[in-house]
């Protein structure tokens, strides 16, 4: 394994956030918590519980999550998008530096940068309402889950897509639609049976509902089944990128 390929990767891809710290950052962070201001006051001064926690508390991870996701997704596609972009890549790949060392310190990159996003978002929802982690353990184990997964993920889009605008289209016009029907504002228990049956079929809720319980001890589906689905995303994440590394799709060419 060479370390230093990894951290000379990793370092460079964390100093571009230092140069776009507004972006990369302060943006999301700005973003999310005028979501939590609209949605806790609009919303919340309507259902004042959902399943015994208060509004403006139950929203807080659904909140950390779709930040998490589409911070993931942007950071890693756009990371390894750029390189493929300039041309810069081919040096990467002719350097002598393995795929997994390629992975490992792209996509480490994007997750820290996601997570460091996510646990500020955390500390400023802790202002707003009184918060309560019941299983701290297993709410950080989601966090780095969630944010190594998809980051995975956007490494995939990063590579398959041709120009700026495929580069945004998963994040905008899949991820997010699918964070807020996932559960992110409401409990899908409140659904009619035949949307909550339909809402499971949607990946993201998974993820959110073991989140929430971490926070509460409250989920819409059973941690261990959350858990389950979280590894198996992981697993055919890193299946396609290691059929793309194999077969040098979009890379060699």
């Amino acid at each position: 394994m060479n370390i230093h390929a990894i951290k000379a990767i990793y370092r460079f891809e964390m100093a571009r956030t230092g140069r776009t710290l507004f972006q990369s950052i302060v943006s999301p962070v700005i973003s999310t918590s005028l979501y939590f201001v609209v949605f806790g006051a609009a919303i919340g001064s309507r259902i004042s519980e959902v399943d015994g926690i208060s509004y403006g508390a139950f929203i807080v991870p659904g909140l950390i999550m779709l930040s998490l996701l589409t911070q993931s997704v942007s950071n890693a596609s756009f990371g390894i998008y750029f390189p493929r972009f300039t041309g810069t890549i081919y040096e990467v790949l002719s350097a002598p530096v393995s795929y997994l060392e390629i992975v490992i310190a792209y996509v480490g990159a994007a997750a820290t940068k996601a997570i460091i996003v996510g646990l500020i978002i955390l500390a400023t929802a802790a202002l707003f309402v009184p918060l309560e982690i019941q299983h701290p353990g297993w709410m950080l184990l989601f966090l780095m889950l969630t944010a190594v997964t998809f980051a995975l993920f956007g490494f995939i889009i990063g590579i398959w897509a041709d120009n700026f605008e495929k580069l945004q289209f998963v994040p905008m016009l899949i991820i997010t639609p699918l964070a807020f029907l996932g559960g992110s504002f409401y409990s899908i228990s409140m659904l009619p049976p035949f949307w909550q049956k339909v809402t499971l079929f949607n990946p993201v809720v998974y993820l959110i509902s073991g989140f929430r319980w971490s926070f509460y001890g409250q989920a819409d589906v059973d941690v261990g089944v959350s858990l389950a689905m979280t590894l198996l995303f992981l697993g055919l994440c890193l299946a396609v990128i290691w059929w793309i590394f194999r077969t040098g799709y979009r890379l060699k060419s």
